[in-house]
């Protein structure tokens, strides 16, 4: 396995630059202050620093301290058109003596099953099933085909380090899918070989803890019924706490109910405050170019190190969507005020209820998502703003012609 993690400065929940174990790719860049062993910056800069001046994110470059030997492919289900371009590369990198995971469920589609000429490279598959089997420390690199979509579901797959992702926009909007699949053969093969420019895509870490309701399990010295660890159980306060990783964003609305939602909201145990609308959105960089970005947001650059907040069509003419710094702890709960319960979800899955005592604390991961680019991280964004999101498309304003200029400039000398 080619091992190696990412080296970047990113001021999250860990509170100092250090090694962040986000993959087995290790980032190479400029910085503005080495790093010593323990994680901690060195106070005597080295030689080749560039004191107060900050980091050119298009510098961080993805090398490998072994060369990668495991691939995991996603690919969308239910889209026939990927078939194709999934059994090329698929072939392609078993051709190059690579290890190929892929979920079971991939190789259960009857077109795939029922391809004879697919059949010896099916063989060489290693297989694996979503919340059964840890491939989490199997893994070099992840490579995507489909939209967004597939790079979402890469990220749920790992709740610690996550690989270098290398997304092919073969999907229906692909913002976060930079990669064009033909000529995918070379740009694997640059992967490969470690010459990759990378951006660090921040997660949110969350936390939900939910009062346990109905019948009790009975659980003795952290033990359940048949002598199991009774995992995601605080047996101080007798609640459940589940944990999720998070790229995009947290949404927390109203669901089906025709009550306004009414949400506190808390910043370092702070109320600041009380959400009423349709609910609000918590999210990363990755994304405030999505659900945020329609309820009104900034887009922000994934180099930014930040959380977003935005109210979903909030009863309110002066709420405004607002940022704060990565690494505060928000924690958000039922008002006590609030007719009725709130439904949460992350990245769009685990939609589950939230009644009063529950609660969901949102911080920062110490594990963001290394995602592959094409160019560099600032190019391959303002790229997907104007080819996916139409940014700032105008027809553009005509100039004067000549004679019309001058007819203006006789006009105000004889007004003169």
């Amino acid at each position: 396995m080619g091992q190696s993690c990412v080296r970047q400065a990113w001021p999250g929940c860990c509170g100092h630059a250090g090694w962040l174990p986000a993959g087995r790719g290790r980032l190479a860049s400029h910085m503005c202050a080495e790093l010593t062993g323990d994680g901690m910056s060195d106070p005597t800069p080295p030689s080749n620093t560039c004191a107060g001046h900050i980091q050119d994110p298009a510098s961080q470059r993805l090398t490998w301290n072994k060369s990668p030997k495991s691939v995991l492919v996603i690919k969308k289900m239910r889209d026939a058109s990927l078939l194709q371009p999934f059994k090329e590369l698929c072939t392609h990198l078993m051709e190059n003596n690579m290890i190929v995971y892929v979920e079971k469920k991939v190789l259960e589609d009857p077109a795939i099953a029922s391809d004879e000429s697919f059949g010896a490279v099916k063989k060489k598959f290693c297989t694996f099933r979503e919340d059964y089997d840890d491939i989490s420390n199997q893994i070099d690199f992840i490579i995507c085909l489909g939209g967004d979509g597939t790079l979402l579901y890469a990220s749920s797959l790992f709740q610690g380090s996550v690989p270098p992702v290398m997304a092919f926009h073969l999907g229906s909007l692909g913002f976060l899918t930079p990669f064009s699949f033909e000529n995918f053969q070379s740009q694997v093969t640059q992967v490969i070989e470690g010459n990759a420019a990378v951006v660090l895509r921040s997660r949110l870490k969350v936390r939900v803890v939910k009062e346990l309701r109905g019948k009790k399990t009975a659980v003795h010295n952290g033990l359940g019924e048949n002598g199991s660890r009774a995992a995601g159980l605080d047996m101080d306060v007798g609640k459940q706490a589940m944990q999720y990783q998070v790229l995009n964003e947290v949404v927390i609305d109203r669901g089906p109910s025709s009550y306004l939602s009414n949400v506190d909201v808390y910043l370092d145990g702070h109320l600041i405050t009380t959400v009423q609308g349709d609910g609000v959105i918590v999210s990363t960089p990755t994304g405030s170019t999505a659900y945020a970005a329609a309820a009104g947001a900034s887009m922000i650059h994934p180099n930014v190190p930040a959380i977003m907040i935005t109210p979903i069509c909030p009863h309110s003419l002066s709420f405004r969507p607002i940022v704060v710094p990565a690494g505060v702890e928000l924690k958000i709960m039922l008002s006590p005020e609030a007719r009725n319960t709130a439904w949460v979800s992350f990245d769009g899955r685990k939609r589950q209820e939230i009644r009063h005592g529950d609660s969901i604390s949102i911080t920062t991961s110490c594990y963001p998502l290394p995602s592959i680019c094409v160019r560099d991280p600032v190019s391959d964004w303002f790229e997907s703003l104007a080819q996916c999101l139409h940014w700032n498309v105008r027809k553009k304003q005509a100039h004067f012609e000549e004679e019309e200029e001058e007819e203006e400039e006789e006009g105000e000398e004889g007004e003169g």
